[in-house]
């Protein structure tokens, strides 16, 4: 089972983390680890201060390549269940960015998938970010941070 989701709206993660495993696991208790990575918006890059983010996607690119992602952990480890949540438009800092949560009967297969949904994500899937300095200015971000 997996859900991906492409969203303006701001969200709580903890809170749609809690409302997604109730609805999508109908109290079955076949999973033992739960991994989850939510990455929020810094004030911060490349030595400058930022007052806002705002990230655009391609519609189909994106849902595609993150179904291809995760096949490919599904693939790899065994899950039971995935949810990736991203936000794009307008952010600020401290808001969540992005939400991948895997779900599986051992921790190793959740660490390992949510690692690399996560990582593959931030380097393969077509997300680009304008960023809005303190000071006016507005700059593309060219470069990801490394990750693994």
């Amino acid at each position: 089972m997996r859900e991906i989701i492409i969203q303006n709206d701001i969200f709580s993660p903890w809170k749609l983390l809690a409302e997604y495993e109730q609805k999508s696991m109908g109290g079955k208790s076949d999973y033992g680890a739960t991994a989850t990575f939510i990455g929020t918006m810094r004030d911060f890059n490349e030595g400058d201060d930022v007052d806002r983010l705002f990230l655009e996607h391609h519609p189909v690119m994106t849902v595609t390549q993150l179904e291809r992602l995760v096949e490919c952990a599904n693939k790899e480890w065994s899950l039971l269940n995935t949810l990736i949540i991203h936000r794009i438009g307008y952010i600020y800092p401290a808001d969540p960015i992005v939400l991948v949560a895997v779900w599986s009967s051992h921790r190793k297969d959740a660490f390992e998938a949510c690692r690399f949904l996560m990582e593959e994500l931030k380097s393969k899937v077509p997300f680009w970010k304008k960023e809005r300095l303190l000071d006016g200015s507005e700059r593309w971000v060219e470069k990801n941070t490394a990750g693994y």
